[in-house]
């Protein structure tokens, strides 16, 4: 009995909708708006963490990063303290490759912005980073074309380069630039690699595709290793088996007692962690969503008092129909659960439509863009879910006022 009354209260639902075209579009609009606003929101916001987390975790859970600035968001440091210390140097990471026990590789690199030249293309202020050969056993990365430079290639300092996707692109356009000769920073390097494309999105916002990577030891030939202010770092991977936090413990007493530091002495170096990236980005999704939902939801009441208004009218239209129904004996659930599936079928269509347009904006921005943004069928299944739940919300005020009516003035009643 109960499925009975709720398919003949679909098919009056469905024949009201689809009689008063008008005011059923402009129901539409109200939730499709609103949840085109909220799931866009959501849509935008999954893109952002997963870009994020994905840039974060090519740097690698179990992999220590000495660096001479901390990444934290948080330190009880001043900036113009920091600024004095040493830079990271060869120094350093000689004394750890002698001394860890416990990291199973470790990797030198130093980062710089110079002029890369091929014919007549230039890019100006291009990112350089200018490793020792272990980087391939630490930094997450695929190469397309071509290959890595050998250990033999790395200890005698080879004028080798591997690009990156972006950076082959604006020197070679459509051409191979595999055996290719460039200049960096004037001298002659011959490209043997192009990395995979990485996209945009995440920290960087380009991963590797903006980079060209070269021999620590070439870079040697046009960059001064000496310089204070130098962007050096030191990589550390931690072997099976080994925490992240006992090796942080071993590299601090490896590097305090080879920069000579006393027991007073704070740690004039900083060690980071993707770890502390991912924790300070936790904080700062939970806001942002916090916000889209207050954005969303805004949007959202308006396409319900929306369908809560064209229902009322919808009552006040069909009241005749009602007290009839009632005078043949319809029960008032059965007025009830009939104005509350017009409502849902209403709210349920502009979810979906509204669904729709943000599948369509995200197909142009990719297209646009080149971005990996997709709607989720997470983000899908809450659409609907919102659009249900308005449904009900918005429809059982005047869905409960048709079925509590006297049915003798209902007939009764006219315009």
């Amino acid at each position: 009995m109960f499925l009975k009354l709720l398919k003949e209260g679909f098919i009056f639902a469905y024949n009201s909708v689809i009689v008063n075209k008008l005011r059923t579009f402009l129901s539409l609009f109200g939730i499709t708006i609103g949840i085109f606003s909220i799931i866009s929101v959501f849509t935008v916001l999954d893109w952002m963490e997963k870009s994020i987390r994905d840039s974060i975790s090519t740097l690698g859970n179990n992999v220590l990063y000495i660096d001479k600035w901390p990444w934290g968001f948080e330190t009880n440091l001043n900036w113009w303290d920091i600024i004095k210390w040493p830079a990271v140097s060869n120094k350093d990471f000689q004394a750890i490759q002698t001394k860890s026990a416990k990291g199973a590789a470790s990797c030198f690199y130093i980062t710089d912005s110079k002029q890369i030249k091929y014919r007549k293309n230039v890019a100006n202020e291009a990112n350089i980073w200018a490793p020792t050969y272990d980087f391939v056993n630490i930094r997450s990365f695929e190469i397309e074309k071509g290959r890595y430079f050998s250990p033999e290639e790395a200890s005698a300092g080879k004028n080798v380069a591997i690009l990156g996707y972006t950076m082959a692109d604006k020197l070679f356009e459509k051409a191979d630039p595999l055996g290719k000769q460039i200049t960096v920073d004037g001298k002659k390097t011959t490209v043997i690699g192009v990395f995979k494309k990485e996209g945009k999105g995440g920290i960087s916002d380009s991963g590797m595709d903006e980079n060209t990577v070269v021999p620590l030891n070439f870079a040697k030939t046009f960059i001064n290793l000496k310089n204070n202010f130098l962007n050096a770092n030191i990589m550390i991977k931690a072997k099976e088996g080994v925490s992240v936090q006992e090796l942080s413990d071993e590299t601090v007493m490896i590097l305090r007692a080879s920069r000579r530091l006393q027991p007073s002495e704070i740690n004039n170096f900083s060690i980071n962690r993707a770890s502390v990236i991912a924790k300070s980005f936790d904080s700062v999704f939970a806001g942002i969503n916090i916000g889209g939902w207050v954005i969303g939801g805004f949007a959202i009441l308006v396409g319900g008092f929306g369908i809560a208004n064209i229902m009322f009218v919808s009552v006040r239209e069909r009241t005749n129909i009602i007290g009839i129904q009632k005078a043949l004996g319809a029960k008032r659930f059965f007025i009830l659960q009939q104005f509350l599936v017009e409502s849902v079928l209403l709210s349920l269509f502009g979810g979906l439509l509204g669904v729709f347009l943000v599948f369509l904006t995200s197909l142009v921005i990719n297209y646009l863009y080149d971005l990996n943004m997709y709607l989720t069928m997470a983000n899908m299944v809450l659409a609907l879910a919102i659009s249900c739940i308005i449904g009900i919300v918005a429809g059982y005020a005047p869905a409960y006022a048709a079925a509590k009516m006297n049915p003798v003035e209902a007939i009764g009643f006219s315009f």
